[in-house]
């Protein structure tokens, strides 16, 4: 089954949130709201390609994906619902800004204006908060096309735009998802 623009894809590890810890031999379940995306799975199996699709990603590749994807929510009248990417059984379709990243052959890498930032623990700075990370400054851990074409590389520090932090966990790591545009000058 192929569709003729998205990718079909299903929750890895066959699970729509991702709300149970493992703590010792116990399973602590992180959140039991259904509204919670910060629980919601953000990694999904692909099942097949786009028909005319001549990129990388191949059935069985791994997609970094949008909190929504998966999510269930409640329409008017309170009844549960599957978001519009909900296809059937398991399997949803997904458009291409719909994920940011792929794993390909056991390496992570950028898809289309997307890159993906490491932040920097906090220094010493005149900037107060409370925050353990320094203000608006990473390294760049997964590159995109774009910045190689700007001769930025993978281990660069840079700045970026104030508000373009959207965060992911990705191999116990956390990272910020940013557009290319977000970049504003490596250090």
């Amino acid at each position: 089954m192929k569709s003729p623009f998205y990718f079909i894809v299903k929750p890895y590890n066959g699970r729509r949130y991702d709300n149970i810890k493992k703590i010792g031999d116990v399973n602590l379940i992180m959140s039991s709201s259904k509204e919670d995306h910060t629980v919601s799975n953000r990694f999904a199996k692909v099942v097949s390609t786009p028909i005319n699709y001549t990129g990388e990603i191949t059935p069985g590749d791994i997609l970094l994906v949008h909190h929504n994807v998966f999510k269930f929510y409640n329409d008017i009248k309170g009844r549960q619902k599957s978001g519009k990417s909900f296809f059937k059984d398991d399997l949803f379709f997904i458009e291409e800004d719909q994920f940011f990243m792929f794993k390909h052959k056991d390496k992570w890498k950028c898809h289309s204006k997307y890159v993906m930032i490491k932040p920097i623990l906090k220094k010493d700075s005149y900037i107060k908060g409370s925050n353990t990370e320094e203000p608006l400054t990473g390294i760049i851990k997964y590159i995109n096309s774009e910045l190689l074409e700007k001769g930025l590389k993978e281990g660069d520090t840079i700045c970026f735009q104030p508000e373009s932090e959207y965060p992911f966990i990705v191999e116990e790591e956390k990272l910020y998802r940013m557009f290319t545009n977000n970049i504003t000058m490596v250090l």
